[in-house]
């Protein structure tokens, strides 16, 4: 093979000039020089993704570690409360006057309801979140819910009070009567159950739970079967009240009509209610302006008490020495003051005259004339001292809310309220019990208290044990007490005004004749148990007095004890509007204390 060769005038060899000519370097082209921090970068941020990543971890792992666990267990568990079911209140003789009763409740726009089983278990199946809890049914409805109350979600104003700091806005209060008045009794514990749920919501299992403590029984002064008895006593009865007591101030019967159907407060809206009292809704209660339901006409409503304010006339004639068991005053029928005139009931209606009569006579006739001249003798600053030393003008503290104090009238008050001077004519209306006088019937069951008790103001209660408090003691001597009491007797007998009490008598031959409380009565009857019979002593002073217009009928008054030299039982009876204490309020008193002593 033949070899080639470059000659030197020919130029330089092909091979030479590609081994010896310089690179040109071109833009773009592969730097062998910064291979190394291309290399680097990648791992780089490897290395920064790789330190954040491991922060946050620790960051979860370690420091935010139990925040995450509660928010993970919070999708898994929830918290139910258990509902503590309230105290359950009881009459003197252990009878539940309250039940709790199964039930659900929720809450629904910031309003707390009820619902009975059945209506719940249709809830439940379309799995609505219902709360397990207790509803407060009470059994006797109408016959007993101006004393017991009913109960209801706390209001925005009233968890804002202090004693209402550890509740909830969804909570249940009672709202009247005694569930009101020892609510921090009758309140328990709420419990609360730990369980664990599914995506859905749906209970798997329980994980723990505290139970609920409930709230404390209580017992009541009240006697259950004296309350029911007094009703049924009250049943043709539209507005009125009955207080039932013991002469020391403990209340066996309180009663205001027309009363309600509690039930309607507390079992939901799905409840039917059947009662006397014709409220069918909640409502209904709430709506009727003219009869008032709610108000408790035994401690709130203030009536002028007519002449049964004729024992603290006495009284005070009596201890301010104006006259004794011998001091008389004639009848004439009529007074005349002026161009006004005052006249007797019995000159008023049979246009008859009793002539000369003493206190004890007074009281037993209710003889206006002596009382309007008793009055005047005593002035209107006494008679209001008095007044006052019987308590009223002044709550005397029952253990339930609401108690009104009424007026006791004088030159002051009438001057700062009514603009005039105090006339001889308004001292005659104010020794009679009419005029600017108001009290409550509680306050004049008190006041008969003091003469049954021999001269004790006690404080009313309702609460069963507690302490008995003294208003005031010691402002009447024995003789006064003995002839209003005389008095009274002779009002409730033969020749008095109170004739359905005229010769009482009851069929009970466990009642110890003594001669004076029981004494023996075989003329009641002509069959073979004629010795089971006892004729029993009351002291007692109707009334009837005047309000409104000449239209309206006048309000009847009845207060009495008995049996009258032993006293177990003060009743009072206010009808409104009724008419004449001895037609209207005397029948009813008289069909209570034949039940007290039939079943004593």
């Amino acid at each position: 093979m033949k070899k080639i060769s470059f000659s030197k005038a020919g130029g330089v060899a092909f091979p030479d000039f590609i081994r010896n000519e310089k690179r040109i370097k071109h833009k773009g082209d592969y730097d062998e020089k910064k291979k190394p921090l291309r290399d680097f970068f990648l791992p780089l941020i490897c290395i920064v993704i790789f330190t954040f990543l491991f922060i946050k971890l620790v960051d979860l792992q370690v420091f935010k570690s139990n925040y995450y666990r509660l928010l993970s267990d919070s999708n898994r568990t929830k918290t139910n409360i258990i509902h503590a079911p309230r105290g359950i209140i009881f009459d003197r003789n252990a009878v539940p006057l309250v039940f709790n009763t199964p039930g659900f409740r929720k809450t629904e726009n910031g309003k707390t309801i009820f619902f009975e089983r059945k209506t719940a278990l249709f809830l439940i199946a379309q799995s609505k979140d219902l709360e397990v809890d207790s509803l407060r049914e009470y059994p006797y409805k109408d016959e007993i819910s101006h004393v017991l109350g009913f109960i209801g979600q706390i209001s925005k104003e009233e968890i804002e009070k202090e004693e209402f700091k550890n509740y909830n806005i969804k909570d249940v209060i009672g709202k009247e009567g005694i569930e009101k008045q020892y609510e921090n009794l009758l309140r328990g514990k709420d419990g609360k159950e730990l369980v664990e749920v599914d995506s859905f919501g749906k209970t798997l299992r329980t994980l723990g739970n505290t139970e609920p403590i409930p709230g404390q029984d209580i017992k009541l002064t009240l006697d259950l079967n004296i309350q029911r008895a007094s009703f049924v006593a009250m049943q043709d009865v539209k507005k009125g009240a009955v207080i039932v007591s013991k002469p020391n101030g403990e209340i066996l019967a309180l009663l205001s009509k027309p009363s309600f159907d509690a039930n309607l407060f507390t079992l939901g809206e799905s409840y039917k209610t059947a009662t006397v009292s014709g409220y069918q809704e909640v409502s209904d209660v709430l709506m009727d302006g003219q009869n008032q339901p709610l108000l408790n006409r035994a401690i709130s409503g203030t009536y002028p008490p007519g002449s049964t304010f004729k024992i603290i006339t006495s009284a005070a004639a009596l201890e301010e020495n104006k006259m004794d068991e011998n001091f008389k005053i004639e009848d004439t029928g009529v007074l005349q003051v002026g161009a006004f005139s005052y006249a007797n009931w019995y000159w008023t209606k049979y246009g008859r005259k009793e002539g000369s009569i003493n206190i004890v006579d007074a009281i037993k006739r209710s003889n206006d004339i002596f009382f309007y001249k008793t009055a005047e003798m005593v002035g209107v600053d006494k008679l209001s001292e008095m007044g006052r030393k019987f308590g009223l003008g002044s709550a005397l503290g029952i253990d339930i809310e609401g108690e009104a104090r009424g007026i006791v009238p004088d030159q002051k008050w009438k001057k700062e309220n009514i603009g005039e001077g105090w006339y001889l004519g308004d001292t005659y209306h104010y020794g009679i019990g009419q005029g600017f006088v108001l009290t409550t019937p509680l306050q004049v069951n008190a006041w008969t208290q003091v003469i049954s008790n021999k001269g004790t103001l006690y404080q009313p209660r309702l609460l069963l044990n507690s302490k008995l408090k003294i208003q005031n003691s010691k402002f009447l001597s024995d003789k006064t007490i003995s002839l209003i009491r005389q008095g009274m007797i002779e009002s409730c007998s033969t020749g008095g005004v109170a004739w359905p009490l005229f010769e009482f008598k009851v069929k009970n031959e466990k009642l110890k004749v003594d001669g004076k409380n029981f004494l023996e009565a075989p003329q009641s009857t002509q069959s073979a148990n004629f010795k089971d019979y006892r004729k029993i002593s009351i002291a007692c002073k109707t009334g009837t007095a005047e309000q409104g217009g000449p239209t309206s009928e006048p309000h009847a008054w009845i207060t009495l004890f008995a049996p009258a030299y032993n006293p177990e039982i003060v009743v009072t009876v206010l009808v409104e509007e009724g008419g004449e204490g001895s037609n209207v309020a005397a029948p009813i008193a008289k069909k209570i204390l034949e039940f007290y002593f039939e079943k004593k």
